[in-house]
């Protein structure tokens, strides 16, 4: 119960932590967004492509948008500039589409940023915080003038919490990072296979 109580009181102390507790908020904020964004748009490509194929052969352009639009994210998108602009030159298409890509690709990779941000930052945050713990730990036996070794040890244990503190934001908002983005990877070479497959449909 003691320590608890004590977690408390440095937490109170330190503003380190009070900032990798707004860190650690971020990251649930973000982490729980992308998670559920990813869950939307998620497909079953093959599938998805199978049915495309079905319709462009007997040329039921129009049954193909509708499928688009009723499929979410990036990939349907990438077939439906495709089908909408199949009257255009084979390079203006490309073009098109690979608009299209850049334009969806900044869409899957919205706040990926923050999450590499506080995976790098969190645990120099953190040591910061145990640096300056153990300046004033010193600090206090200075003005003590007594107590040894165990008011120093004492100090520094609470320091270190700092520390903890910034590994514990850093290591799950890292592997969040990582994460996702194998899921953009996944996602980017999905659209330009697709991309390549409505080309081949289209011809």
């Amino acid at each position: 119960m003691n320590f608890d109580i004590n977690i408390m009181e440095i937490f109170k102390s330190s503003f380190t932590l009070a900032i990798l507790a707004i860190a650690s908020i971020i990251f649930v904020t973000f982490a729980i967004e992308r998670w559920l964004y990813f869950r939307k748009i998620k497909i079953d490509i093959v599938a998805f492509a199978e049915a495309l194929r079905g319709l462009l052969e007997i040329k039921n352009f129009d049954e193909a948008v509708k499928v688009c639009d009723k499929t979410p994210g990036p990939v349907s998108a990438i077939a439906r500039a495709a089908i909408l602009n199949r009257a255009r030159p084979k390079n203006q298409i490309e073009d098109l589409v690979s608009a299209v890509r850049i334009e969806v690709r900044l869409k899957i990779e919205n706040y990926l940023g923050i999450l590499g941000t506080l995976g790098n930052t969190a645990p120099f945050i953190g040591l910061f915080g145990t640096v300056v713990g153990i300046i004033k730990a010193f600090h206090d036996l200075a003005l003590s003038g007594s107590g040894g070794p165990s008011v120093v040890a004492a100090g520094i244990s609470e320091a270190l919490v700092a520390t903890a503190g910034g590994l514990a934001v850093a290591i799950p908002s890292v592997m969040c990072y990582n994460y996702f983005l194998r899921q953009v990877k996944n996602l980017s070479i999905a659209m330009e296979a697709t991309q390549k497959r409505i080309s081949v449909y289209l011809e």
